[in-house]
């Protein structure tokens, strides 16, 4: 396993396949009335959040603790960030108190990769502007593969705002490495402009893709991100983009329906679509926890087994 987990394109088959299997292990923790491990006791994880985001947080804060790490939430909202303070010098600030893991979103795509510069110990990337985000990613493959098994062959279509989405970035390559077809549906003014290193498909048509779909990932549309107007109206593109009980009727039976949240119910997903039986939605949010321990166990505890017979 490397030191660092900064982007998808980095991990090999084997490397995905350790975190998932490792995960698949750390779920059985999930289950227990304690739910918790000793693995990490003395170890401190460092949350450094340069952008707001309750559920990335609380999941890596979550997932340090049931393994016994200390945590340091580190919010640059009213810190000497706030006061001017650049990365780097956070960064050396981090590296003084000891910091063994420090998990950053910040709103600079590649700023993970200049911590990691920086810092002895581990970096992970929990989204980076418009670049990538490698957990959400691993934790939509370990959703996928609890529902559907294997994932060699599978046929994923990630719909919606891919222009501004870390997430799609991150799951076009993982899901690639792990043998996954996937197709990427958008206007054509939410892509990305260079996509030729993509490994996947790219349709404009929704309708066309569905019924060769095991899994329909929907979108956020990031209107936050947005400073023009991409598409003609809210009615319209969900219209043509969105994911309603009609289309859900036209998926394959097995098919499943994903979404990374926060959602905009009744835009990209109706509010029927996203709280039905094939929806993953909220194992999404369970499993995120899982995966987010077994990326940091692996990172910062060697190869012993995840769980012992003493744990």
């Amino acid at each position: 396993m490397m030191r660092h987990l900064l982007s998808t394109a980095d991990l090999s088959r084997d490397d995905a396949l350790l975190i998932l299997d490792t995960a698949e292990q750390l779920a059985q923790v999930s289950g227990r009335s304690i739910k918790k491990l000793p693995t990490l006791r003395g170890r401190t994880v460092v949350n450094l959040f340069f952008e707001d985001s309750t559920r990335t947080r609380i999941s890596f804060e979550a997932a340090a603790k049931r393994l016994s790490a200390d945590v340091i939430n580190f919010s640059a909202k009213g810190s000497s960030v706030s006061k001017g303070e650049s990365l780097k010098d956070t960064a050396l600030t981090l590296q003084a108190m000891g910091a063994d893991a420090v998990v950053i979103r910040h709103g600079a795509s590649g700023a993970p990769h200049r911590l990691a510069n920086w810092v002895d110990g581990s970096v992970v990337n929990a989204g980076d502007g418009t670049h990538e985000h490698p957990t959400q990613a691993l934790l939509d493959a370990f959703t996928m593969r609890r529902r559907l098994g294997d994932l060699d062959g599978r046929r994923v279509t990630i719909v919606g705002d891919v222009l501004h989405s870390r997430v799609a970035r991150s799951n076009v390559h993982l899901l690639h490495t792990l043998g996954a077809e996937v197709t990427l549906v958008a206007p054509p003014t939410l892509l990305p402009v260079a996509m030729g290193d993509w490994p996947c498909e790219v349709s404009y048509d929704f309708d066309a893709v569905l019924s060769k779909s095991d899994v329909v990932m929907m979108l956020r549309v990031q209107h936050e991100r947005m400073n023009a107007s991409y598409f003609p109206s809210a009615r319209e593109y969900s219209r043509r983009y969105g994911l309603d009980p009609e289309r859900l009727g036209r998926m394959p039976e097995e098919a499943i329906v994903m979404h990374p949240g926060p959602m905009n119910r009744g835009m990209e997903i109706a509010a029927e679509v996203a709280d039905c039986a094939r929806s993953t939605i909220v194992e999404q949010v369970t499993n995120g926890v899982t995966v987010r321990m077994a990326v940091l166990y692996l990172l910062l505890s060697g190869s012993e087994p995840a769980i012992g017979g003493n744990q």
